[in-house]
């Protein structure tokens, strides 16, 4: 028998939209979602700004190599459309910057849909081969899944969004420093009005044991 979460939970999701273990636990995430915990996705941006760089063959090997170690561990898919059409692309860039002003637009229109926002965008990159370093692209995504006001926001941002987006990301390194998390994805869990880290590996195990660890 499983062990049953307890009640009231809440978790804040620290994460990026271009990091492939994100992408991994996304099932996790979702079972959690639905299994009555309040989810809250929370931008890190560790690929975005001083953090974005170029696409070059040496990286996108590395990506490559650590995509398929995922895929086995987690059963996520890479596909080698997401290999020749994002990691092989000339000119590609890794920036997760507008994935991350993406998801702020969909956390101001319907912030209870942002968990499926970001599996959207991850399917995809990682399954269809998209290009979501590119705003055009990702405003046609948003407006496919379904997020009509996120896509209208952010094919034209304005300065609330970027303060909202700013904001959100500030918040989220804030957390990581606070907590100690030494990257992503990572688990902020609320009980009792006390916040603790959990380690990411309770992320690739069983749903079980996340849940000892959330009960812990």
């Amino acid at each position: 028998m499983s062990t049953p979460l307890t009640s009231d939970q809440t978790v804040t999701y620290l994460f990026d939209p271009l990091c492939g273990w994100c992408y991994g636990a996304s099932p996790m995430l979702q079972r959690l979602h639905e299994a009555g915990v309040a989810v809250s996705p929370l931008p890190t941006g560790l690929f975005a700004g001083p953090g974005a760089r170029p696409m070059d063959a040496g990286f996108a090997a590395y990506a490559w190599s650590n995509d398929q170690r995922i895929e086995r561990l987690t059963g996520q898919r890479f596909t080698k459309a997401y290999r020749s059409q994002v990691l092989e692309s000339p000119d590609g860039l890794f920036d997760s910057g507008p994935a991350t002003l993406a998801l702020t637009a969909v956390a101001l229109a319907e912030p209870e849909r942002d968990l499926d926002a970001l599996a959207a965008i991850q399917a995809s990159r990682y399954v269809e081969g998209r290009d979501t370093t590119s705003l055009a692209c990702l405003v046609a995504i948003l407006r496919e899944a379904g997020f009509a006001a996120a896509a209208d926001r952010l094919a034209v941002p304005d300065e609330d969004l970027l303060a909202a987006n700013r904001t959100r990301i500030a918040e989220g390194r804030a957390l990581m420093a606070r907590l100690g998390a030494q990257g992503v994805p990572a688990l902020a869990a609320r009980h009792d009005g006390q916040l603790r880290l959990i380690a990411s590996n309770a992320l690739f195990g069983s749903f079980g044991n996340l849940v000892s660890h959330l009960n812990a």
